[in-house]
């Protein structure tokens, strides 16, 4: 490939709205691959940019950084998603779009009479979390849909 068609990571991070070290952690996770010029700087394929596309909407979604790299080594030595990939790979993540739809509809839905966090500051909480009764279920915002309660994980 010509130089010209491969991009400096400066320009790659400009173009894909991220950080340079974001560019550089996803390397490091195999999420994307760069060539090193004989000063040893880091050098994109202008592909790569449709795979950080890729990276950011499957995190949209949910999907951990381990995720992603599960999807994208279904494709061949580091290609960018086609069409034909994208449509495979996003259709299993529905479900997961589903059950995320349900539970911000659940926590909209129930958003002006409890905040979900068991803290006996509100009246409502004295009727539906009792003496603290969901302490002894666990950490966290216990009545918040556990599908929108993040995980150590789970990145965004």
């Amino acid at each position: 490939m010509k130089g010209a068609d491969l991009l400096p990571i400066g320009e790659l991070a400009h173009r894909a709205g991220l950080a340079p070290s974001a560019l550089r952690y996803y390397e490091s996770a195999g999420l994307i691959a760069s060539t090193r010029t004989g000063g040893g700087q880091r050098r994109y394929e202008r592909a790569v940019l449709r795979r950080l596309a890729f990276v950011r909407a499957a995190q949209n979604v949910g999907l951990s950084l381990e995720e992603i790299r599960s999807a994208l080594s279904t494709l061949p030595a580091q290609r960018s998603p086609t069409r034909a990939d994208w449509a495979r790979l996003s259709r299993s993540w529905q479900a997961r779009l589903d059950e995320q739809i349900a539970g911000l509809t659940q926590l909209r839905d129930g958003l002006t009479s409890c905040i979900g966090c068991g803290c006996l500051s509100l009246k409502r909480c004295a009727l539906s979390n009792p003496n603290d009764a969901m302490a002894a279920v666990g950490p966290g915002a216990r009545f918040l849909p556990s599908v929108l309660r993040r995980t150590s994980g789970r990145q965004a």
